[in-house]
């Protein structure tokens, strides 16, 4: 009978791409652990964000890279699976990282429920997947369902983002004028953002008691790697992983050093990130498969769906893949200093 074991052809390169938000990915490249794990095996480990111009930065939208590792926003993840790209999921993150509704300083709105009626931002960008756009459509969703109403109360108002600089830009700029009663952020750069454009926050959906109603592109986070790495070397996805086990693990004990990197990786000053991640987020950044972020990633798979950003349905569960994490997780740890 024909064999079905691995092929166990090994690849020059293994690439790995996250998102400027707090990751076991990143955490990992810092300490660079992840390029010492595979070292002696003459494989080099290299950062999409960092590669030379010859490489598709795209990927990390389409994940068409083979040989990539991908942790971050499940907008772009969902949309490539739904358009066919065989990836598998291998890991799923909870990570509050700031939500808000901001207003203008003289608004009115101080919750949720005043939402009802108004004039909501809501971004579109020209490119492959419009990811801005589907968080402000889901955090609004959530902010007006907190309070039993549905997008149908209030008034979305495409705001054109071309030739904007700077997250939020066009947005905050609708603010300004008067345009638009109110926009979604997230994260540290939100912090300075609304700093910067004199906006007041109106709802924090990180206060929100339910946290189904703070469902979006970070929250459940995905970790991806394509079906034809996980087929040909699953030794090297399960090595991968238990590095990123390892990395969060240390950033359990250094919540300092985290906060650093966090301000590396998201271009943002001390008070952005401390403004952005609640206290405690350096505990947080273990992956699972647990069936309750399996559960909130398909609810955010049929809100996608529904607003029209999925070619095609993606049964969450039938996409994930366990054993990687579980073998990862019982590969020997190595031991570091201070």
């Amino acid at each position: 009978m024909p064999s079905h074991a691995p092929t166990r052809t090994t690849p020059d390169t293994l690439w790995f791409t996250r998102c400027p938000v707090p990751t076991a990915t990143g955490i990992a490249a810092d300490r660079r652990w992840l390029a010492d794990e595979f070292a002696a095996d003459g494989i080099a480990v290299r950062s999409l964000q960092d590669a030379a111009p010859d490489v598709d930065r795209q990927t990390h939208y389409t994940h068409a890279l083979p040989g990539l590792f991908r942790e971050g926003g499940n907008v772009p993840a969902l949309w490539a699976r739904s358009r066919g790209q065989e990836t598998r999921l291998i890991g799923l993150t909870w990570i509050e990282e700031r939500q808000a509704v901001l207003v203008a300083p003289d608004s009115a709105v101080r919750a949720a429920a005043d939402l009802r009626g108004l004039r909501l931002a809501v971004p579109r960008h020209t490119v492959a997947i419009d990811f801005w756009r589907a968080m402000a459509l889901r955090g609004f969703e959530g902010a007006l369902a907190s309070a039993g109403l549905t997008p149908d109360d209030a008034r979305l108002v495409d705001v054109p983002a071309d030739g904007h600089e700077g997250q939020w830009a066009a947005e905050l700029a609708a603010l300004r004028r008067g345009d638009v009663d109110a926009v979604y952020v997230k994260g540290a750069l939100a912090v300075e953002a609304a700093r910067r454009a004199g906006a007041r926050v109106a709802v924090e959906l990180d206060e929100l008691p339910d946290r189904t109603h703070r469902v979006n592109n970070g929250t459940p986070r995905p970790i991806t790697v394509h079906q034809r790495l996980l087929d040909d070397r699953p030794d090297l996805v399960d090595r991968f992983l238990a590095v990123l086990l390892r990395a969060a693990d240390w950033a359990a004990g250094h919540p300092g050093d985290v906060a650093r990197i966090l301000g590396a990786e998201t271009g943002a000053g001390a008070e952005g990130v401390a403004g952005a991640y609640r206290p405690g987020t350096h505990r947080t950044l273990h992956p699972d498969l647990s069936a309750d972020r399996l559960g909130l990633l398909a609810r955010q798979e049929e809100a996608l769906r529904a607003h029209g950003f999925l070619p095609d349905p993606v049964d969450v569960h039938q996409w994930a893949d366990p054993e990687p994490l579980r073998r990862a997780r019982l590969l020997p740890t190595t031991p570091e200093g201070p």
